[in-house]
């Protein structure tokens, strides 16, 4: 009967181990010198970046090359987030410096 228990227990254990939500994950990207660092990351579906601006006096965006989608600007110390829900690669650059790029590549 002990043994039943505890195969049973066991199972249930492992059961709940599966069904238990994955959490999202949340990257940085450093703003500094005029370059995100990193410059590429790769996430999971799900999972949220953000950019944070560490310059001492310029303002950067992101902008999607794809969609045209852009942040607004954000200040020194101040950051910008976007949750990734599908796959894919998002090329992006900073709207009011277009050397500035770097990627998120979004996949399982």
């Amino acid at each position: 009967m002990r043994a039943m228990f505890q195969a049973a227990l066991a199972g249930g254990l492992f059961v709940l181990g599966l069904s238990a939500p994955l959490q999202a994950a949340d990257l940085i990207v450093e703003i500094s010198d005029y370059r995100f660092t990193p410059a590429e990351v790769r996430i999971k579906p799900g999972d949220t970046v953000t950019w944070l601006n560490r310059e001492k006096r310029t303002s950067h965006s992101v902008l999607f090359e794809g969609t045209g989608e852009e942040s607004e600007r954000f200040f020194p110390d101040e950051k910008w987030s976007r949750a990734f829900p599908q796959a894919g690669r998002f090329e992006y650059h900073c709207g009011p410096h277009p050397e500035m790029k770097g990627v998120v590549i979004v996949g399982d």
